[in-house]
């Protein structure tokens, strides 16, 4: 099982260790178009900080993230899965699972990132900013940057199994499923049952809950329809849509009564 995460907007501090080490980072494959948005970045942020805060859509109360971005090659770096935080991480909580729950994390977990494109968990990376949505300069949007690098990448990453798709729309962008490996894709949301409206912080909060308790039960389903068996019988409510034609994958509504 491969699940596709978002990253948060907030991220924990970098570690005082060692700096980032780019030729460690899991999908060596997207290497090369790693390094074109970090260069890019860096040379942004310690330039115009003005110009920099506007193209990464910061406010001027957000002024102190441009000067973080300056020292992403020499600041000290922290695994992937400590580095994010905010609800969907708070509520997966990593750093309380169980040693068994834990690698299966690390093997399973894939986080999406307009930097970086897209790393493990335990993959050692500074505190940075910079989104999806963000459209550098000289390389344009960072969306339409990864594309070609993740159609080559990512379905190698995904195995012969099943692929939990809990992106947001901006992430998802980057990279879709296609073929036989969107068949086996299952994107995921969460609905206020009442109302079946998306809200957006128990829909983050919902998808991490989701992840931890596939983690800690060690649920291993072998496509989208084991995944909708195995979810119900972890107590959620579950509405799944299967493909309608070839190329594309399952829809799973996730009903939520509480908002909490």
């Amino acid at each position: 099982m491969l699940v596709l995460l978002p990253p948060s907007e907030g991220k924990a501090p970098s570690g005082r260790g060692a700096p980032l080490k780019p030729e460690s980072l899991s999908l060596p494959g997207l290497a090369d178009a790693r390094e074109a948005v970090l260069a890019e970045l860096v040379d942004l942020c310690a330039g115009d900080a003005d110009k920099a805060r506007e193209v990464l859509g910061l406010s001027e109360g957000l002024r102190a993230e441009v000067a973080k971005n300056t020292q992403l090659r020499t600041a000290g770096a922290r695994p992937a899965g400590e580095i994010y935080t905010g609800v969907l991480y708070d509520a997966l909580d990593l750093a309380s699972l169980d040693a068994a729950a834990k690698r299966r994390a690390a093997r399973s977990l894939l986080v999406f990132s307009g930097l970086w494109g897209a790393v493990r968990v335990t993959d050692r990376i500074p505190s940075y900013r910079c989104s999806m949505g963000v459209k550098l300069p000289g390389l344009g949007a960072l969306g339409a940057h990864w594309r070609k690098p993740m159609a080559e990448v990512l379905p190698e990453a995904a195995g012969a199994g099943l692929v939990l798709d809990l992106r947001s729309a901006a992430y998802a962008a980057a990279w879709k499923p296609k073929g036989e490996v969107a068949a086996r894709t299952a994107t995921v949301r969460v609905l206020h049952a009442p109302t079946r409206k998306v809200v957006s912080h128990f829909n983050k909060a919902t998808k991490g809950r989701i992840v931890r308790s596939l983690l800690t039960a060690g649920a291993a389903p072998g496509g989208p329809g084991e995944l909708v068996e195995a979810l119900r019988d972890l107590g959620y409510e579950v509405e799944a849509t299967a493909p309608g034609k070839a190329g594309q994958g399952w829809a799973l509504d996730v009903l939520v009564t509480e908002v909490h």
